[in-house]
Order: C-alpha cells, then sequence, then structure tokens
C-alpha cells in the first residue's frame, strides 16, 4: 500500500489494543510434514502480568488434547481509527487446573473479560472445556502508519 509503513508497537500500546480480551487466532505446533493446527479463539489478557487466558473446548477424542503440549503461537489484528495493529505473542499454553487457587495466574483471571463465543454443534453446557494461561516467552506488536511524503 503506497503510503503506509509498519513500525513496532511500545508494551504500553500492546496493552492498550489487547484491553482485557477479544478474538484472535491460536496455531500449534505440528510436525514438520503437517500445517499448524489453527483455530479461532477468544481470549482474556491481563496487562499487569502480560499473560494471555484462553478457554478451550477439548472433547475427550480431539487432536487438541495431544496439541496444547506443544509451543503455540496467537496472533490478534484489528483496523482502529489510527489504522491497522497486530499482535503476535508465542510460548507455552499452561493448564490451569493444574495450578494452585493462589497463584497469580489464577487469581489473574479475575481480571479478565473474556468474550463468550458459542460455535459449537451442541448445546454450550454439554461442551467440555478447559482454561489454559499462555505467559508469552515472546510478544510483540506492529501498527500502520502514515508514510511522510
Amino acid at each position: 500500500m503506497p503510503g503506509l509503513r509498519w513500525l513496532q508497537m511500545t508494551d504500553d500500546e500492546i496493552d492498550e489494543f489487547l484491553g482485557h480480551g477479544g478474538t484472535g487466532v491460536l496455531s500449534f505446533s505440528t510436525n514438520a510434514e503437517d500445517s499448524p493446527a489453527s483455530i479461532p479463539v477468544s481470549y482474556g489478557y491481563n496487562a499487569g502480568d502480560t499473560i494471555f487466558y484462553f478457554r478451550l473446548s477439548v472433547p475427550p477424542d480431539s487432536r487438541k488434547t495431544d496439541l496444547v503440549d506443544t509451543k503455540v503461537t496467537f496472533v490478534t489484528y484489528d483496523e482502529t481509527d489510527e489504522g491497522w495493529r497486530s499482535i503476535v505473542a508465542t510460548g507455552r499454553l499452561d493448564d490451569l487446573e493444574e495450578m494452585p487457587y493462589e497463584s497469580s495466574a489464577i487469581q489473574g483471571m479475575w481480571a479478565i473479560q473474556m468474550p463468550r463465543v458459542d460455535i459449537f454443534e451442541q448445546p454450550r453446557d454439554e461442551v467440555t472445556f478447559h482454561d489454559f494461561c499462555l505467559a508469552p516467552e515472546t510478544l510483540t506488536g506492529r501498527k500502520e502508519v502514515q508514510a511522510e511524503s
């Protein structure tokens, strides 16, 4: 696009863009022969601890059961009044069911607002969900800016 360029976002800009939650795509690593497994997700974000939260449906026979232990990449983006913004976070998911109630990750869930999205073929109360968090190994943001003439 002529007249446009991209700049890295500051930590404060990243936190502001992510807010308390939204939607994005979570991609799981697979072997070199397969494409990554990518799923649309809603997320919560705790800026104070720089932690993402996900509530994933994990049916017993699901491929996700094996994938949640692999490295992940999470991407969210949107067009704002100031132009396009995108965030990329990488790392490993931690299962919140395995953490003590007093942990900062569990306590941090109280600070988020995870959008509820119903995309399931059966009633939501019949779907098995697990809560996970991602304390990113890397977290980057890019923003669109108008290039000076």
